[in-house]
This record gives C-alpha cells, sequence and structure tokens, in this order.
C-alpha cells in the first residue's frame, strides 16, 4: 500500500510543480500588468537591439529609437523614418501592437500564451523572476523571456525564434506617474513639415 501511495504522489509531482509555477507567474504578471497600466502613463528607457525610449498611457504609446518614431493614439499609428522622412500611417493589427509595446503582451496574456515560471536567475548584479510565454497560435515559433524584478517591474524582454534569440532589450529605466498628455501620442504634421504621408489604411 505504501509502494502504491509513494508511486501515485510521484505521478502527481510534476503536475503539482507545474500548476504551482503556473500560480506564481500568473501572480507576478498580473502585478506587472496593474504597474504597467498607470492611467497617467510610464516611460521606459531601453537598450539592446535597439536604444531609446517607450512612453505608454494604457493602450496609446510613443516609441523613439532614434531612426523612427512611432505614435498610437488607441486606433491609428503613425511611424516616422527620419532617414527618408516619410511618416506611414496604419491601423496595426493586435500581433503589430505586441512588437512594440509590453502592455499588449500582458493585456492578454491568459488567452494568447502558454506561460510558466522559470525561476531566479541574477541580471545586471541582482535577482530577478524568469517567465516565458509561448504564443497558443501554433502558427508562429517564438518565445518571449521576460525578466521581472523583485518590485514586479519589468527588467528585461527577449524574443526567441526556433532556440535563437532575434532581439533582447534592457530596460535601464522604469518611471510612473509621469502626467502624459493625450496629444502626445499622436502625430504633430507642423512639426515635420516637409515630411511625406503615406496612407495605409
Amino acid at each position: 500500500m505504501k509502494k502504491l501511495f509513494t508511486l501515485w504522489m510521484l505521478a502527481l509531482l510534476p503536475h503539482w510543480l507545474f500548476a504551482q509555477s503556473n500560480a506564481n507567474a500568473t501572480e507576478i504578471l498580473d502585478k506587472v500588468f496593474i504597474g504597467i497600466s498607470d492611467k497617467d502613463g510610464i516611460r521606459l528607457d531601453f537598450e539592446g537591439t535597439e536604444n531609446g525610449f517607450l512612453l505608454i498611457k494604457e493602450e496609446k504609446f510613443y516609441l523613439n529609437n532614434g531612426n523612427i518614431q512611432s505614435w498610437y493614439d488607441g486606433k491609428t499609428q503613425w511611424s516616422y523614418v527620419a532617414a527618408t522622412e516619410e511618416v506611414n500611417i496604419s491601423q496595426p493589427t493586435p500581433e503589430e501592437l505586441r512588437d512594440i509595446n509590453p502592455y499588449f503582451i500582458l493585456k492578454n496574456y491568459k488567452n494568447s500564451y502558454n506561460y510558466i515560471y522559470k525561476g531566479n536567475p541574477t541580471r545586471n548584479g541582482g535577482k530577478v523572476h524568469e517567465i516565458v510565454l509561448t504564443p497558443k497560435n501554433s502558427g508562429t515559433s517564438q518565445v518571449i523571456r521576460l525578466f521581472i524584478s523583485k518590485a514586479n517591474e519589468p527588467q528585461a524582454l527577449k524574443v526567441e525564434q526556433n532556440g535563437q534569440t532575434i532581439s533582447e532589450i534592457n530596460i535601464t529605466s522604469y518611471q510612473t506617474k509621469q502626467k502624459l498628455e493625450d496629444g502626445i501620442f499622436r502625430f504633430n504634421k507642423s512639426l515635420y513639415p516637409h515630411a511625406e504621408i503615406i496612407d495605409l489604411r
């Protein structure tokens, strides 16, 4: 009887550990989403595959990586390329929005991803949470690795495909309560008088 009980416990252990891991990931991701949903807006400065900064106010964002600026007001996106002085206007898909703004990853992570807590690796001299998200859509093999500080703030994001890193950013500054005006998230043509407008909607 004791042997049967032991075998039963060994069979259940992986499922129990996975459930615990999943619960940890859910708790952390929910806290990160609360922080990144700050109604006053937040600012993320980053470096890595690209360098720049990102302003977020719920679904709205402004991205500046030096070469490209992108504005999104919740419906329309404007992308300005400095080298060509062109502005592309579009209505991005949810997938395109997730590639730019981590808000969209976290907003629907329970429906869009399988996720698991991977442990506490060391980054930049301190312990962080690592959570791996795998899209439920079998049409993509991309994996997202989120590294989150003990204060439940995003610290780094890595995108992998077929085991290879295709992009990685490290967040060097995370500032909340920025009191961002909605106009920040719309393209102002008067500031770019020579820009060619290309409407792709």
